[in-house]
């Protein structure tokens, strides 16, 4: 299991098979959702929000883009609720 704050570049190498379980905190209770697929690219890229006060006045994210078993491309923004299995 990889944690995003824990994330290991060869560990999310493209052409391997993960499931991603992500979380959102709610007031009382917690919405939970599973992707699986295989890893396209995984990088860091900004959010373009103007707010932001970091680098280059951008919040950095870590990306994941999957291509799951249907065709579909997806863009998944981690964060320390996410958590990376091998699928």
């Amino acid at each position: 299991m990889l944690e995003s704050s824990a994330l290991e570049i060869t560990g999310l190498a493209p052409g391997r098979r993960v499931r991603v379980t992500q979380q959102l905190p709610q007031t009382h209770t917690v919405w939970t959702t599973t992707v699986e697929g295989v890893v396209c690219r995984y990088r860091q890229a900004t959010t373009g929000s103007w707010f932001a006060h970091a680098k280059d006045d951008k919040l950095w994210l870590d990306r994941l883009e999957l291509k799951k078993d249907d065709g579909e491309l997806v863009t998944l923004n981690l964060d320390r609720y996410s958590v990376i299995e091998p699928a």
